[in-house]
């Protein structure tokens, strides 16, 4: 089984023979020609005038003013190629002779000039049918991403759909718009909800701190208070022990201070007795 390489080379290979026969054609066509012109002593200009009065006849007996119109309009047309080597020379139109149909780059036969006459008749005259080229994609299967131009063989995923305006790439586009605006405010949904859920998380974590701290203060003051009431009642039980030993004082001074009051007593009322005693 030859791989794709191979069968490229090949094609290669043959274009390039076709190419030559082509050339050698066109080339004998050319030389035929050009032995018949120099036997008769004709030239280009006694070919055109020819063709010319052909057409004029032809255009005088039997069409109408409208193809006659056109026709003149045509062989008023002047020659757009020319060949360097026999000075033929060809409008571009109709078909072309054999010494430009095998030339793939026809500008090297541009006269002076024909190409801007070419680019401003180009907008003007239009082909029919389907245009040339790669076209842009018209179709879009939304599933594996596969686009059709919508020229040629319809593939399998459009083949067998009734209405293929719900695959065109415009209304792909525009249904698209909407899903995507409702994965976008999902999105945002969700965002607010998880916004929404990290603040209260927040917020409790922040209530259970400011009880923490509460607690914690106190516990402070508790234990603040703890500590000053044994200093307090160590104050007290100390005035209260300095007050009974006062009180323990004065109760044994007055026992000394009675027996003392009572000797002098005594001591005040011998010496009485003494001078009753006397006088008597």
């Amino acid at each position: 089984m030859p791989t794709l390489e191979q069968i490229q080379a090949k094609l290669k290979k043959l274009q390039a023979q076709a190419d030559v026969l082509i050339a050698r054609k066109a080339q004998a066509a050319v030389d035929q020609i050009r032995e018949l012109m120099l036997k008769h002593g004709l030239t280009t200009a006694d070919i055109e005038s020819q063709a010319k009065a052909r057409r004029t006849a032809r255009s005088l007996n039997g069409a109408a003013k409208a193809a006659g119109a056109t026709k003149a309009a045509r062989t008023a047309t002047p020659a757009k190629y020319r060949n360097p080597e026999t000075g033929a020379t060809w409008t571009g139109h109709g078909r072309a002779p054999g010494w430009i149909a095998s030339a793939k780059d026809r500008a090297s036969f541009l006269i002076d000039g024909a190409s801007e006459t070419k680019s401003a008749a180009a907008p003007a005259k239009r082909g029919k049918g389907q245009p040339k080229g790669a076209q842009p994609p018209k179709y879009l299967n939304p599933k594996t991403g596969a686009t059709w131009s919508g020229r040629g063989p319809a593939p399998a995923w459009l083949a067998s759909v009734k209405d293929r305006t719900r695959f065109l790439i415009d209304s792909a586009a525009a249904a698209a718009a909407p899903k995507a605006t409702k994965a976008a405010a999902k999105t945002g949904k969700g965002k607010s909800a998880a916004s929404k859920k990290t603040a209260a998380k927040k917020a409790g974590a922040t209530r259970k701190t400011a009880a923490k701290k509460a607690t914690a203060k106190k516990a402070t003051a508790k234990k603040a208070a703890a500590k000053k009431t044994p200093a307090a009642s160590r104050k007290v039980a100390v005035k209260k022990t300095v007050a009974r030993k006062g009180a323990m004082k004065t109760a044994r001074k007055a026992p000394v201070r009675k027996a003392a009051a009572k000797s002098s007593a005594s001591a005040s009322a011998a010496p009485q007795a003494a001078t009753v005693e006397a006088s008597a």
